[in-house]
Order: structure tokens, then sequence, then C-alpha cells
């Protein structure tokens, strides 16, 4: 099963994450099938950028969300500060 969710990125103390679609079988750091966005937790507020289209793309082939980037799409989806979007469902 696919599964969308994040690998961590950055160096010690500072996160960065990356949104990708990968097996869920693999490991965290493993190579994805695609990646979806990034996601970076120190920004004030927390910036997201997000590729809807393919997300979208990957659960209509039923693959599934992680909680964390389950929350981000719904952050996206509202518009809510610090979330960009690409493709076209974005917002802009």
């Amino acid at each position: 099963m696919i599964k969308i969710r994040m690998t961590r990125m950055g160096s010690k103390k500072r996160p960065y994450y990356r949104v990708m679609a990968i097996d869920e079988r693999r490991a965290r750091d493993s190579r994805p099938l695609q990646f979806l966005g990034t996601y970076d937790p120190r920004m004030d507020p927390p910036a997201a950028k997000l590729d809807l289209d393919a997300i979208e793309g990957w659960v209509g082939k039923g693959a599934q969300l992680s909680d964390t980037v389950r929350n981000l799409v719904n952050r996206a989806k509202r518009g809510a500060a610090g979330v960009t979007t690409t493709g076209a469902a974005s917002n802009g």
C-alpha cells in the first residue's frame, strides 16, 4: 500500500520535512515514488508547500495520508496562513 508521509531533512535541531508518496513497507528515508511538497515547522507560522493535484491523484489510486499530512492538506484546502499550494487546485 502507498502512504503519503513526511521524511525528516535538515540538520540537528533544525528540522525540515518533505512530503512524499512511498510504499508503507519502506524506511522513512528511503527513495520515494514522488515528492509532493515540503513543510518547515520552524517558520512563524509553520510553512507548507503542497502539490494538491498530485496528492489527490495518489489518494485516487488508493494511497493513504498520514495524520500529519492529512492535517496539512486540510489546512491547505481551507487556505490557512503559511500553506501554499501548486497545481490546478491551488488558490492562487
